[in-house]
């Protein structure tokens, strides 16, 4: 006779929160904001206030239940890893079979509210958003290729097309591009992450590019991609998308980025400083695509 599986008590509400991943979720609202509010005038007209609302609190919906479907998946990789091993389905606050419920009714939510709310068009690129996120990123790749930031990273840079497409219906250069940005970023800002918590992934058996690929490698490779990076973050101006405001913007922050991305790239050890350059770098790859964005959104609206 073997025993019953003890019933987990009711999780709380906070848990469910926890499960969205709201410090992510920021970033991912807030580029989505900017994308929408970037867009030009429809026949003379911007977006409802109230559409626009929607619109944003779809794309937090989606982003909320992405975030919950990773954790579901991954709850034993979290377990394992330190910066996750509080999260709520590790930490035996929550039965699994909740979150995966909570993530897919969420995700349904999210996609219906935006295709009937607001339009088609962004409610098509808020499902295939949240499909590749969890789908492409969580499942196929995580746990099998280094390259699951490079490929994966697609998945949150998303939010400025759907926000594009929920002002005018379809999408233009100016939010390929700054896909593309998001998208180039990703893995120098995760990167440099993954530098300093590496011993967290190798023990989670995920093969992240400092674990396969050691220190050195990993360091070239922010280096590199900052460069394309760079170029997407920089090109809106002289294409004559946005103007001044967001130009020198972009070149100045991309320029801080770059050196301390040539810092992370050029070490040669490990440091016991408390705030080593990876960490500096991590920080401000924040901080980097909240003020670039938000020159974007300065720049329409000042200048129109």
């Amino acid at each position: 006779m073997t025993a019953a599986t003890p019933l987990l008590p009711p999780a709380d509400w906070r848990d469910f929160l926890a499960l969205t991943k709201p410090r992510v979720m920021t970033l991912v609202v807030f580029t989505g904001l900017c994308g929408m509010l970037a867009a030009p005038p429809v026949n003379g007209h911007t977006i409802h206030p109230v559409l626009g609302f929607t619109a944003i609190l779809c794309i937090a919906l989606g982003a909320g239940a992405a975030g919950a479907l990773n954790q579901w998946y991954e709850a034993d990789i979290d377990a394992v890893m330190r910066r996750t091993q509080k999260r709520p389905l590790p930490a035996g606050r929550m039965d699994r079979q909740a979150a995966l419920h909570f993530g897919i009714g969420l995700s349904a939510f999210s996609v219906i509210l935006m295709g009937l709310a607001v339009n088609v068009a962004a409610a098509a690129i808020l499902t295939v958003s949240i499909l590749f996120y969890v789908l492409v990123y969580t499942v196929w790749l995580k746990r099998r290729t280094p390259q699951n930031i490079v490929i994966g990273g697609a998945a949150g840079a998303f939010p400025p097309l759907i926000g594009w497409a929920a002002a005018t219906g379809d999408v233009a250069l100016l939010p390929f591009l700054m896909f593309m940005l998001v998208f180039l970023w990703t893995p120098p800002h995760f990167w440099a992450l993954a530098l300093f918590v590496k011993t967290d992934y190798a023990n989670a058996g995920v093969p992240m590019l400092p674990v396969v690929a050691g220190e050195r490698v990993t360091r070239t490779q922010i280096g590199l991609y900052t460069i394309p990076m760079a170029l997407a973050a920089v090109l809106p101006w002289p294409l004559g998308l946005t103007g001044p405001i967001y130009g020198w913007t972009a070149i100045v922050t991309t320029a801080v980025f770059g050196a301390l991305a040539v810092r992370v790239a050029t070490r040669t050890t490990g440091a016991d400083d408390r705030m080593t350059p990876e960490k500096r770098l991590f920080s401000y790859s924040i901080l980097y695509l909240f003020v670039i964005f938000g020159a974007l959104v300065a720049d329409r609206w000042v200048l129109a």
